[in-house]
């Protein structure tokens, strides 16, 4: 990895240290007091940049477009390349992977620190070569690692098509964030994590736009004013987004809404979890800027093969649950015409009857 260009420039902002960072007792000292003495400013990335002409094809300059101008980002959780195919066709224009659908979808496994790099990365690979155009905003939990291996994290993203990726401040045996007994980290190494993810991206060669979102989950541990403070210091260590897991009121929305304006913030909603459900119109409202449906894909397929596979069980066939959808049907949702027309265009006859 090349050093990076040198985009802080002095401040001298001091912010106070906090102790007991964890929810269960813990041998490590104390953090000592931070200090954020430098502001990161990259002024190719200022969102004033990003406010004329046409959309982009690469995805995430095309996502700073959308940051920079009117209107939320709405990106449905995708698990897999069904539900990214039927994500596209419903004509969504951004894409979440979710870490909690990743680790189902590809592992059968709950979101408990159990899904690598390589599972996120492979699954990133998959969905974003769909449609190359299409912003995809990936979960990176807690980046797999020290900061050099944060930066080889941003840097295979990146690589795979993915726009934007979060990095948050749970300790390193993390769980879904909207499930009890979290921990996180100290400011300072979640601070150390940010800094990482955004040098890594200063790093890779042609000025790359990827973007660095920065997620604290310590509002259930530590109270909504450590989280405020968290994602002000990601910000000024250069996050581009700022993500607060599991804001349970629609008034702490909009006060941390505008605690760290101008930076945009995101907010993720689970049916069941922290978060009131709010729709996109309503998260608008409060001023967010992105809003994630983690899990939306995900459920609804629990429910849809469960009632697919008891029916199966019970009658002895599947004609029920496809709904009259046959092979060519189910098919076509996937490209098929997509296919078979490329294959024609580059004189290929071998699907010109299916």
């Amino acid at each position: 990895m090349s050093p990076s260009i040198d985009f802080f420039a002095r401040n001298d902002t001091s912010y106070p240290s906090n102790d007991g960072l964890r929810d269960t007792p813990s041998p490590t000292p104390p953090a000592s007091p931070t200090t954020v003495d430098s502001v990161y400013y990259n002024a190719r990335l200022d969102p004033r940049n990003y406010l004329e002409g046409p959309l982009s094809h690469n995805p995430a300059t095309r996502l700073r477009q959308m940051l920079a101008r009117p209107g939320i980002v709405v990106a449905p959780g995708i698990c897999d390349g069904i539900s990214a195919r039927c994500a596209l066709e419903a004509g969504f224009s951004c894409l979440y992977q979710s870490g909690a659908a990743t680790t189902a979808s590809r592992l059968g496994q709950p979101d408990l620190a159990i899904a690598t790099l390589n599972d996120f990365v492979g699954a990133a690979q998959m969905v974003c070569s769909l449609d190359p155009t299409m912003p995809v905003i990936a979960d990176a939990d807690t980046g797999f690692g020290g900061p050099t291996m944060i930066a080889r994290t941003v840097t295979q993203y990146a690589r795979a098509g993915v726009a934007a990726l979060h990095i948050e401040d749970q300790v390193q045996t993390k769980r879904c964030g909207h499930l009890l007994g979290k921990q996180v980290v100290s400011r300072e190494e979640f601070i150390t994590r940010v800094r990482a993810a955004v040098l890594a991206r200063d790093s890779i060669p042609g000025d790359s736009d990827f973007i660095i979102i920065a997620r604290t989950d310590s509002a259930q541990v530590l109270g909504m004013e450590e989280a405020v403070l968290r994602l002000k210091m990601a910000a000024d260590v250069g996050a581009d987004v700022c993500f607060i897991e599991g804001v349970q009121t629609k008034e702490l929305l909009e006060s941390t809404v505008a605690a760290l304006s101008p930076t945009p913030v995101l907010v993720n909603v689970i049916s069941g979890g922290f978060t009131p459900s709010f729709t996109s119109k309503e998260a608008e409202e409060t001023g967010a800027k992105i809003i994630i449906f983690s899990l939306v894909s995900s459920v609804a397929m629990v429910h849809a093969c469960r009632n697919a596979m008891q029916l199966l069980k019970k009658t002895g066939t599947d004609f029920t649950s496809a709904q009259g959808m046959d092979p060519k049907s189910f098919f076509s949702v996937l490209g098929l015409e997509d296919v078979v027309q490329f294959d024609a265009k580059a004189g290929g006859t071998a699907f010109s009857t299916l």
